[in-house]
């Protein structure tokens, strides 16, 4: 699950990290009460930020004609007139695609004084199942671009998880960072309550971009997260209901709020070849081989290992909810999953929804043989595959022909 900035923010807060001062405004009004408290504390500058789901929010455009999704504003008039363009309107950013996303909260926060910009974040790294900490003196841009350009840029360390994040890993990201004196020491507090942050929340990732070396009012220099993004871990959000409380379903596509209500793993994506797979893995290897074919899928959808009769009814529901789709490729492999019961939920599903479009359908593994047997007795308009290629070709076909 994704969270906005300003969420992302509240919680790093909660574990101690430095964050500007402002407020997440959903009218004009609040907009004007957050900008009054900001320049009243001395500010000379605030910054409007529209909260969406997407990156490249600086460089997008309002289908309105408004330029950028972050604004810097010298006075109260200023922000509201940004807040008035921003609320309610509809942002295009490099990911949103061309329909955009409808702004409904914006960050009105103090514009920092920044001295230097850095990049910190912690995941988890799979490939040694242990959590890594990335920093970066290369902060404010893609950390993809710099690890392509200057991946001798990139400070990565590796957190023991029995033992625990320890001081002497923060005051070595410092060094690395050529982070001096008393900043030094913030900056290892900072890291400690970054990681804290990661491991206290279940996330997936806690990136900080840019973390940046502020000069605040009084002259002295503090470490501040200018801007921050947080991942979590589906699986254990039930652990944590204030953080599951701060989902935003409008950020959401409304078949994958759907699907969900099933414990169904669904993605739209743009093709015409609909797949219902059981295994993430599987489900990657076919939308793979239809675009090997000539094709495009029109979604990943993995009902997993043990999907019951009303999960597969509910599946084909929510395929057919899309307009692109133009046939449908089942794909199971059964090992725990009985294939049986797969046909059997194909065959109420086909006849609950009405299905018109072609139905592709290829069973192996655990009860096949009834699993075939029972489409066969359906009476219903099925194309088999002998194999997973064989199907996927009939499942190009047609839609090409």
């Amino acid at each position: 699950m994704n969270i906005h900035e300003y969420q992302a923010k509240q919680l790093l807060k909660r574990n101690g990290v430095s964050i500007p001062t402002g407020d997440p405004c959903h009218s004009i009004d609040e907009a004007k009460v957050a900008a009054e408290k900001i320049f009243g504390a001395g500010h000379k500058l605030a910054v409007v930020k529209s909260q969406i789901h997407a990156g490249g929010r600086g460089k997008g455009v309002f289908k309105h004609g408004f330029q950028g999704g972050v604004k810097l504003a010298k006075s109260v008039e200023d922000v509201v007139q940004c807040a008035d363009n921003m609320l309610g309107k509809t942002l295009v950013t490099k990911q949103t695609g061309t329909d955009g996303r409808v702004v409904s909260t914006v960050l009105v926060a103090a514009a920092e004084d920044i001295q230097k910009e850095f990049y910190l974040a912690v995941l988890l790294d799979r490939s040694n199942s242990r959590p890594l900490i990335m920093a970066s003196t290369e902060g404010g841009v893609d950390i993809e671009e710099v690890a392509e350009k200057h991946p001798e840029k990139i400070v990565k360390m590796h957190i023991d998880p029995a033992m625990g994040f320890q001081p002497w890993q923060g005051r070595k990201i410092a060094a690395a960072l050529g982070i001096k004196g008393d900043l030094a020491g913030q900056c290892a507090k900072l890291v400690a309550a970054v990681y804290n942050t990661w491991w206290e929340c279940d996330a997936s990732m806690v990136e900080i971009n840019p973390l940046c070396i502020c000069l605040g009012p009084d002259g002295k220099e503090k470490l501040i997260a200018v801007d921050a993004k947080i991942g979590l871990d589906d699986n254990a959000l039930y652990r944590h209901k204030d953080i599951l409380e701060m989902r935003d379903l409008a950020e959401e596509s409304p078949l994958e709020i759907e699907a969900s209500k099933f414990n169904l793993n669904y993605i739209k994506l743009d093709g015409s070849i609909a797949c219902l797979v059981n295994g993430a893995g599987l489900a990657m290897a076919t939308m793979d081989i239809i675009q090997h074919y000539g094709a495009s899928p029109a979604n990943f959808l993995d009902v997993g290992g043990g999907a019951s009769k009303e999960q597969v009814s509910a599946a084909f529901k929510i395929i057919l909810s899309d307009p692109n789709v133009k046939a449908i490729f089942v794909n199971i492999f059964g090992g725990i999953m009985d294939c049986n019961v797969i046909a059997t939920g194909i065959v109420g599903a086909v006849k609950e929804t009405g299905l018109k479009l072609p139905l592709i359908v290829r069973l192996e593994g655990n009860n096949v043989l009834a699993g075939k047997k029972t489409l066969a007795e359906s009476g219903l308009t099925i194309i088999s595959g002998d194999s997973m290629a064989d199907a996927a070709k009939k499942a190009v076909q047609a839609v090409v022909h």
